[in-house]
């Protein structure tokens, strides 16, 4: 296996060397290779793909579909996109100019970044947040200016963004995930409003990843987009609501000025989105607006299974309005240390979790558990998790 010379070290990113991977990709490491261990760390769906849309990339495949799509994705299926954002949200963008078609929402992120933000820009992230957020500010040298919300029960209030932008004048912008990528709480419409009226009071932009806005319980999902859509990118797509990870299908949306040049750092990234996945995510997109109805039902129902499970052990948990997560206050004897408990309970109980610090300083005490997995493996890790605590407590 060849190492790199010697003389060529000095020539990779220095920025790159320095930045951490992902917090959650970078604790499932250390436990993945873990034998008999039960999964909970990363957020993939178990549930398969409705059968109309794995047959729409088939008929992709089948049709000889293997040529380079536009840059911005198909006309077809950015049409879909607009059709679905007026449908769901009474929001409207033009296919043409307004919408870029993204290898996941993954790159979504990643491309708003590189375009938008330059050195120095004071980016505002309430915490704790989806965890790759904040290398990719690291990596395009931005100022991180955190909000933790963990005496706000996880939500952004419009006091807290008030107050930081009284000693942040020069914020640029703030990024919002609702429902929210570690807690799975929402943020009701009366509070968006009023984060809104923030927002534009004090100039800034948003980027609001909603990639978890079709998977919400007893709670319509409302894009802050309603409000202000001339400041406001909105990353969404297939992943979650239509168990389409491997699709690798996102998008966002926004006004020309942005997304002509988010448009422009996609093609130097990716070219193009595949066509296969394309097609699969128009039939989702058109005629998939029940699919994630059957999905919800299953997960609104895993999570209250799991939210009773972990507070009869004592650990304490919000109860997550949308996405598939739950969020749990580790024991008092762990004091902040959430790594330590995580790496406890992977080795010793055979359950893989998420330390909440990963998600930044807000989730600093917590783990994070995915109830994105079989009824099965659930009801087998909190047996486990319930035996590791008693047997911590016999210990003690």
């Amino acid at each position: 296996m060849p190492h790199l010379a010697s003389d060529l070290t000095p020539t990779t990113s220095v920025p790159l060397t320095q930045i951490p991977a992902s917090g959650i990709r970078a604790f499932a490491q250390k436990v993945d290779d873990i034998p008999d261990l039960i999964k909970l760390t990363l957020g993939e769906p178990d549930l398969n793909t409705p059968e109309h849309v794995k047959k729409a990339a088939a008929q992709s495949i089948l049709g000889n579909d293997s040529h380079y799509s536009a840059q911005k994705g198909t006309l077809r299926l950015r049409q879909a996109i607009s059709d679905f954002l007026k449908r769901k949200q009474n929001i409207s963008y033009d296919p043409e100019n307004e919408i870029v078609v993204t290898v996941g929402a993954t790159e979504a992120i990643a491309a708003a970044m590189l375009s938008l933000i330059q050195p120095g820009d004071q980016i505002i992230v309430p915490t704790p947040s989806y965890a790759l957020y904040f290398p990719l500010l690291q990596y395009v040298k931005a100022d991180l200016v955190a909000i933790n919300t963990a005496d706000t029960d996880f939500v952004l209030t419009p006091e807290a963004l008030e107050q930081t932008l009284q000693s942040h004048p020069q914020a640029k912008a703030i990024i919002l995930n609702y429902p929210t990528n570690p807690t799975g709480r929402e943020c009701s419409e009366e509070v968006l409003k009023q984060l809104a009226q923030i927002i534009e009071k004090h100039h800034l932009y948003v980027i609001s990843d909603e990639i978890y806005g079709e998977l919400t319980y007893d709670f319509e999902h409302i894009s802050i987009a309603r409000y202000i859509p001339e400041r406001t990118l909105v990353i969404n797509g297939l992943s979650k609501s239509h168990a389409m990870t491997g699709y690798r299908i996102g998008y966002i949306v926004g006004p020309t000025e942005y997304i002509s040049l988010i448009a422009k750092m996609h093609a130097f990234l990716v070219t193009a989105p595949s066509n296969p996945a394309q097609a699969a995510a128009c039939e989702a997109l058109e005629n998939g607006d029940e699919d994630p109805i059957e999905s919800r039902q299953i997960y609104h129902k895993r999570r209250d299974y799991i939210v009773d499970a972990l507070n009869e052990m004592g650990l304490k948990t919000m109860v997550s309005e949308g996405a598939f997560y739950v969020f749990a206050k580790i024991p008092e004897e762990y004091g902040t240390d959430d790594e330590a408990f995580a790496l406890d309970l992977a080795h010793e109980a055979k359950v893989g979790g998420t330390p909440g610090s990963a998600f930044g300083d807000g989730g600093q005490g917590y783990i994070r558990f995915s109830y994105a997995a079989s009824d099965e493996d659930l009801h087998e890790a909190m047996a486990r998790i319930k035996r590791f605590l008693a047997e911590k407590d016999d210990h003690q």
